[in-house]
């Protein structure tokens, strides 16, 4: 908790938004290494079955057995069907037919569903304070996003693509929610049913193509991949406890502060990418939109 003003402010959701906002910038740079050596749907079989596993690993030390009898453990299983088994599908479609630009771009609507989920589902309010906060943020990403002439040479209908996965995420962040309030107060636990469901999702739909996919499990960029995929574990967690404790009008935004980090983390750590002005004027955007729904709380 944080006194301003008389006013108490709880900072633990924001700071968790914000943890797995890096955690999930951080697992984008290990699985751009790995899409080097393997594709980009064969790593994200890989990686979603990592973090099932990595979750099932923590099982002695986490696992409340007797959440699986209770009826909101359905609420998690509906999750899994398409977050992020479905929706890490769709992603991967929209850049094949838009390209990255294009389809970053329409993905970082992702803050816009969740905050009207949040008003119009859970009936969280939205203050000007985390509207401004969250158009700021979405400014940000689209600034990162930008990168000249577009190509138009794709049908209308893959637009749907990045956007069916930015709702179906946001879509995840309310149901995982709802399933926390209604009886299984777990983060973990959460995250644990909706990645086992979705893992196994992934190897059913694999095992009934027509056309067999051959995976090279020796492939350098399997173990990317798999690292990919139990940071993405931890940063579920993460999300689901800022979810339990906090708004989704306020977490979800903050999470969508992740291409930030993951442009600083090309710049600073991989060297990818060079500082630019588009990244330091979509950084000094960011924090004080960060502070704005803080505050707006």
């Amino acid at each position: 908790m944080i006194a301003l003003n008389g006013v108490t402010i709880d900072a633990v959701p924001m700071l968790l938004g914000l943890a797995a906002a890096m955690l999930f910038a951080v697992g984008a740079q290990w699985q751009n290494i790995g899409l080097a050596s393997i594709d980009g749907r064969t790593g994200a079989m890989v990686s979603i079955t990592a973090a099932c596993a990595s979750l099932w690993l923590m099982a002695p030390l986490f696992m409340d057995w007797s959440y699986w009898l209770e009826p909101a453990v359905l609420i998690f299983v509906l999750v899994g069907l398409f977050r992020p088994a479905l929706s890490a599908n769709l992603a991967v479609a929209g850049m094949r037919y838009l390209g990255p630009t294009l389809s970053s771009t329409l993905a970082s609507t992702s803050p816009l569903f969740g905050t009207a989920m949040g008003i119009l589902i859970l009936g969280e309010v939205l203050t000007w304070p985390l509207a401004i906060g969250t158009g700021g943020i979405i400014a940000a990403v689209l600034l990162l996003t930008k990168r000249g002439k577009l190509s138009v040479d794709w049908p209308v209908w893959a637009l749907g693509l990045p956007i069916g996965a930015a709702f179906l995420r946001s879509l995840g962040h309310v149901l995982s929610k709802i399933g926390m309030e209604a009886g299984i107060p777990d983060p973990y636990f959460a995250g644990l049913v909706g990645f086992t469901v979705s893992a196994a999702l992934t190897w059913s739909v694999r095992g009934i193509r027509r056309t067999p996919v051959t995976v090279d499990w020796t492939a350098p960029g399997v173990k990317w991949f798999a690292l990919g995929g139990a940071t993405m574990a931890v940063a579920i967690c993460c999300l689901n406890t800022g979810l339990l404790r906090g708004d989704l009008v306020v977490v979800v935004p903050i999470v969508a502060t992740s291409p930030i980090f993951t442009m600083l983390l090309s710049v600073l750590v991989f060297r990818r990418e060079r500082l630019t002005l588009k990244v330091v004027v979509a950084t000094l955007i960011v924090v004080p939109s960060v502070i704005v729904i803080a505050l707006g709380r």
